[in-house]
């Protein structure tokens, strides 16, 4: 079996292994291969029964120019790089990989609460440039310090990161509340299930951990901000367009909204001309939620796995079967 992973770098930029993959056929890695050159795309996989990419886009037209691809295996939880009608119709297998980045994601999206409750790095900063030293008092603080026991964290999107993220909010005494179209036991254990409009109205803190759908695109916006209380904190962990970004800028830079600690945005690698980038108060990384070590060797172990199973005629991790 011809192998070929289309941006292997960001998974694996040197700290992991390829082995497992060398083990079931011949592997050929691309660290980086163009977001938008159709034919540079194909040409790299005209000729490989399995290809697994992260962000390169496989569109209907690169699809149907490789008459033997077999199977395709997406290298994250989300899929929407791969035109999954355009493979179902030629018969392609494609599995992505869950579960993967759950502890990693959750964790991350309260660091991020942390920072702007703490602004550590900063107040780090002040005391290698002498603020403390010379300050004529005992401590000093540039910004508000936000304790979070009492107060409400709001989830939208309560799946097993969405769970995370409440169980350490949980941890650190807040209240949670929770909005997820499938409400079940286990997250009943963690927090109160409540619509999205009450969550919007009684949440200081709101974590987002929904998967893009037409019916999640844009809700943080304009009309929702209204709702919600003056000083919220608002976090995004999952996808950059659930949030209308230029009615949370506005919102920042007025200050209805407290912060904001992003971690996607609606166009990845982020543009200069983000108003984001100039808002107040407003944290942008770039997209590493998933990305500890920890993270990544999961991802890759579940990924050969996933291509193990389609060898032996029992996919797992499928997104489109019949």
């Amino acid at each position: 079996m011809k192998i070929v992973i289309l941006d292997g770098y960001t998974e694996n930029p040197g700290d992991l292994s390829w082995e497992g993959f060398e083990k079931i056929g011949d592997l050929t890695v691309y660290d980086r291969t163009s977001l938008t050159d159709w034919q540079e795309i194909t040409d790299r996989i005209k000729d490989a029964q399995a290809v697994l990419t992260n962000k390169t886009p496989l569109p209907r037209e690169v699809i149907n120019s490789c008459p033997k691809l077999e199977y395709i295996g997406v290298l994250a939880t989300g899929y929407n790089v791969v035109d999954i009608q355009a493979a179902k119709e030629r018969g392609i297998v494609v599995c992505n990989i869950p579960t993967y980045g759950t502890a990693a994601v959750g964790q991350f999206a309260i660091a991020m609460l942390l920072e702007i409750c703490h602004h550590i790095g900063h107040h780090d900063q002040a005391v290698r440039e002498g603020r403390w030293e010379s300050n004529p008092d005992w401590c000093f603080w540039d910004y508000p310090l936000i304790e979070l026991s009492g107060k409400t964290m709001g989830v939208i999107g309560f799946g097993r990161i969405g769970q995370e993220t409440g169980r350490i909010a949980k941890a650190l005494g807040m209240r949670v509340i929770a909005n997820d179209e499938y409400p079940n036991d286990a997250g009943r254990e963690i927090a109160e299930y409540v619509s999205r409009e009450e969550l919007f109205c009684r949440a200081d803190v709101i974590s987002l951990h929904c998967p893009l759908f037409p019916s999640t695109e844009g809700l943080v916006n304009k009309e929702s901000i209204a709702k919600m209380k003056d000083g919220v904190i608002i976090l995004n962990t999952s996808r950059g367009p659930l949030i209308v970004e230029n009615d949370l800028a506005e919102a920042l830079n007025s200050g209805k909204v407290y912060a904001a600690g992003l971690d996607v945005v609606s166009v990845e690698p982020i543009r200069g001309d983000n108003p984001l980038l100039t808002a107040k108060n407003c944290i942008i990384t770039p997209h590493i939620a998933w990305a500890p070590r920890e993270s990544r060797q999961r991802l890759m172990n579940i990924a050969v796995e996933n291509l193990e199973q389609f060898v032996k005629g029992e996919p797992v991790n499928v997104v489109n079967r019949a």
